[in-house]
């Protein structure tokens, strides 16, 4: 008789040559992800071989119930770690059946703006830092805390080892690994200074792949912690107090930064960066106040600051940029809960296509 987890690990290319494909979208609250499932007759590697498909906006709050179809249009695919072999997952953005984008479509403006010609021309690096934090599933208590109660201080937890000091590695673990299957440039993980916090890296990733990979990425992880049991939250501040928070650091870079003479471009970028900093705050992330306390490694949500070295300014410019004349920054301020194409398209639109 054959187990459950054999029929899960069932070979289908054994005996046919279709494929599943695992259609994923975000849902109405921009954080939630939806997915769904269909066969295809073989293998698909350009997304747009594709096809387009429906589902109901009203169940995601993205429809009224008189005219509920909302359409999937695929953007980009990845291989999946789950149901392995040929199965793909696929990252789709969302329209209206006339093609009108849909209010939550982000990427759909983000793409615009990365093929901007000027945009395109300086071929925009992103490394995104994406911190999250694992709670327990019953209740809602980080992983590893005891039930009702704290943990000793912050202190020994980030990138630390120990059953006192570490919770939840093996799902970690499973989510770098599931990552790099599916194809995702993630570039590392680390521990948080919070206990049962953890850190995942996408990057260098060009333009809007960025946010399509750390999308995937997010769903992965989401996959991976419904079945161990565990719930992952992306909220800023998951618990008040003296705890850190939780960030999406982004780091950036244009051809012209990484050229020689690069480091007076980023300083002018940065300049831009501040003359803008409440319309980049508000699109940074959802409860962000709770976290840019200038506390905790973060800068005052009101006042924009830049340094060297500095992890308590707004954006942070590395050492090694400094020394070499050329590089990449790094902006502090979106929170955990950020959009990525939000964010990585608006940092290319102030610092390469706004004029002051």
């Amino acid at each position: 008789m054959a187990c459950l987890t054999d029929l899960v690990n069932l070979n289908l290319s054994d005996t046919t040559e279709k494929i599943i494909a695992e259609y994923i979208w975000i849902g109405g609250s921009g954080m939630d992800l939806r997915s769904k499932a269909r066969t295809l007759s073989g293998p698909v590697t350009d997304p747009s071989k594709l096809p387009k498909w429906n589902y109901d906006g009203s169940s995601t709050g993205q429809a009224p119930g008189e005219d509920s179809e909302v359409i999937l249009y695929p953007q980009a695919i990845f291989k999946d770690p789950f149901r392995k072999g040929n199965n793909i997952l696929v990252m789709c953005d969302c329209y209206t059946p006339a093609g009108e984008p849909i209010p939550t479509n982000k990427r759909h403006s983000a793409a615009k703006i990365f093929s901007n010609p000027e945009v395109a021309a300086e071929e925009p690096w992103y490394g995104i830092e994406q911190e999250y934090t694992l709670l327990q599933k019953d209740t809602n208590w980080p992983l590893g805390w005891p039930v009702g109660g704290f943990p000793g201080p912050q202190g020994p937890y980030y990138c630390g080892i120990g059953a006192d000091k570490s919770f939840g590695r093996d799902i970690v673990d499973s989510h770098y690994k599931a990552c790099l299957y599916a194809g995702i440039n993630i570039s590392g993980i680390n521990g948080e200074v919070m206990p049962g916090q953890w850190e995942f890296q996408v990057g260098p990733s060009v333009g809007i792949s960025a946010g399509d990979q750390v999308w995937v990425a997010r769903y992965i992880l989401e996959r991976i912690t419904e079945i161990a049991g565990v719930v992952v939250t992306f909220d800023p501040k998951p618990i008040p107090g003296d705890w850190n928070g939780a960030g999406a650091h982004t780091n950036y870079s244009t051809k012209s930064m990484r050229n020689e003479g690069g480091y007076e471009v980023i300083k002018a970028a940065i300049e831009k960066l501040k003359l803008r900093h409440k319309e980049h705050i508000a699109a940074y992330g959802e409860g962000n106040e709770r976290r840019l306390t200038g506390r905790h490694e973060t800068a005052d949500i009101n006042t924009f600051s830049w340094g060297v070295a500095n992890r308590g300014a707004s954006v942070r410019v590395g050492r090694e940029t400094e020394q070499n004349g050329k590089g990449y920054f790094e902006d502090r301020r979106p929170a955990s809960n950020m959009d990525p194409y939000v964010v990585t398209s608006m940092i290319a639109e102030t610092t390469i296509i706004w004029k002051p």
